[in-house]
C-alpha cells in the first residue's frame, strides 16, 4: 500500500497532536512533520516534500493562506488542505485562487475527514453539495468573470461534458460509468481541461464551471 507523506500545520499544539493521532490510525498516512507556522511550514515542505499538508488557516504572522500560496510557487505538486473552523466563503475562495485541492472543518466527523483525504489523494475527491452552493453564490454576487478569462468555447464537446460532471461532484470512476468510457480516459480528458483552462485542480474546475454557468446547481439557482 502507497504511504502518503503528510505535514501537519497548525499553531496549537493540541490540534496538531488530533490530526496526528486520526491519522496515525491509518496505514495509507505517514506523518512526516509538525509545523507551527506558516513559515515553518515554508521551511519543511522544501526539506520534506510531503505529498499533503494540512494547513490551518488562522495562524499569526504568516497566515495558512499565505503560506499555501508561496508553497505552490515553489511546490506546484504538493497537495494542501485548509483547515478551519469556519466555513468563510471569503477564506475559501482565497484558498482556492492560491491553488489549495480542499478545505475541510475542524469539527467534522473523523470518518468524513479520512474518506475526504483518501479521495483527494486518489484523485478521486467530490466536491459536497453545500460547497457548490456557496461556491455558486459567491460567484453570483461577488467576484465577475475576469475579461482575460479562457472561454469555455476551448473544449471539444466530451471535455465540456466531463468538466460538467467534475463540477457536479462526481468522481472520475463515476464520470467513467456514465458516459461509458475508461476511468483513465476521464483522468486524461481532465488534465487537457486544466491545461486548456489554465487551473490546477478540480475545485478550480468547479469553480469555473459555475462561474460560466455550466452546471446544473448554477442553471437551478437562477431560476429561483
Amino acid at each position: 500500500m502507497m504511504k502518503y507523506r503528510v505535514l501537519i500545520t497548525d499553531d496549537h499544539p493540541l490540534a496538531r497532536r488530533a490530526v496526528r493521532t486520526l491519522l496515525d490510525g491509518e496505514p495509507e498516512f505517514e506523518v512526516v512533520g509538525e509545523a507551527d507556522s506558516g513559515e515553518r511550514a515554508l521551511e519543511l515542505c522544501r526539506e520534506l516534500l510531503p505529498d499533503l499538508v494540512l494547513m490551518d488557516i488562522q495562524m499569526p504572522h504568516m497566515s495558512g493562506l499565505e503560506a499555501t500560496r508561496r508553497i505552490k510557487q515553489h511546490n506546484p505538486h504538493i497537495r494542501i488542505v485548509m483547515l478551519t473552523v469556519s466555513d468563510d466563503v471569503a477564506d475559501l475562495f482565497t484558498a482556492i485562487q492560491y491553488g489549495a485541492q480542499g478545505y475541510l472543518l475542524k469539527n467534522m466527523d473523523p470518518d468524513d475527514w479520512l474518506n475526504y483525504l483518501r479521495g483527494l489523494l486518489d484523485d478521486q475527491s467530490e466536491i459536497a453539495r453545500g460547497l457548490a452552493d456557496r461556491l455558486f453564490y459567491q460567484f453570483r454576487t461577488g467576484p465577475k468573470l475576469q475579461e482575460d478569462e479562457i472561454k469555455p468555447g476551448v473544449l471539444s464537446e466530451r471535455e465540456g461534458e466531463i468538466l460538467v460532471q467534475v463540477a457536479s461532484g462526481r468522481s472520475n470512476r463515476q464520470i467513467a460509468e456514465l458516459l461509458s468510457i475508461t476511468e483513465n480516459t476521464v483522468k486524461n480528458h481532465i488534465k487537457n481541461i486544466l491545461s486548456k483552462l489554465s487551473l490546477d485542480n478540480r475545485v478550480q474546475l468547479t469553480s469555473y464551471a459555475i462561474r460560466h454557468g455550466l452546471t446544473q446547481i448554477s442553471q437551478k439557482k437562477s431560476r429561483q
